[in-house]
């Protein structure tokens, strides 16, 4: 390439923005994250495979459902169902930041049935073992949605049943947007 076309090149690049369009990070817990590891889980800690839901999932899915109604007393926020998979949680967000403004801070609170993945207990006639098999599920999901300072809006989603995967979102151009006006 000529260093005519070089500089032409870099010259055509003064001015151009970039960021990342949208941030999502997941967490899970590594060890129970899968069916087999959840099993091992149970049997390590002398739960029963058919006692699975009542003395380990249920007892964890109330403590979350505790601590978001407690979150949500504590910031004065009603948490708002969705019961209608049309509805975008971004349009009922937006309504309330209309109000509240874009000060740093919780947002809103909502939740949501939604499909993931979850365990059910099993006996397999053939082996006579009793373990826990993946199966499709369909459990409420609460999004904290906050305003941080520095990268704007963002939510947190937490699902209420075992494995209990945690999704962080934020969208890159609210940062980018944040940036350019401080």
């Amino acid at each position: 390439m000529s260093t005519h076309l070089i500089e032409r090149y870099n010259n055509d690049l003064r001015g151009v923005l970039s960021c990342y369009d949208r941030v999502v990070i997941t967490g899970t817990l590594p060890g129970v994250c899968y069916a087999r590891g959840m099993t091992g889980y149970l049997y390590a800690n002398q739960i029963k495979i058919f006692d699975y839901a009542k003395e380990f999932a249920d007892p964890l899915r109330n403590k979350i459902r505790d601590n978001a109604q407690l979150i949500a007393k504590t910031h004065g926020i009603n948490i708002e169902h969705v019961n209608n998979s049309r509805l975008h949680k971004e349009d009922l967000v937006s309504k309330v930041l209309a109000q509240r403004g874009d000060h740093p801070g919780l947002v809103h609170i909502l939740s949501a049935m939604e499909a993931c993945s979850a365990y059910e207990p099993w006996y397999d006639k053939q082996t006579h073992k009793t373990y826990l098999r993946p199966t499709p599920g369909k459990y409420l999901h609460y999004y904290f949605y906050f305003m941080d300072a520095e990268v704007g809006l963002c939510y947190l989603r937490v699902l209420t049943w075992c494995p209990f995967r945690l999704q962080f979102y934020c969208n890159g151009h609210s940062w980018l947007a944040r940036k350019l006006t401080t």
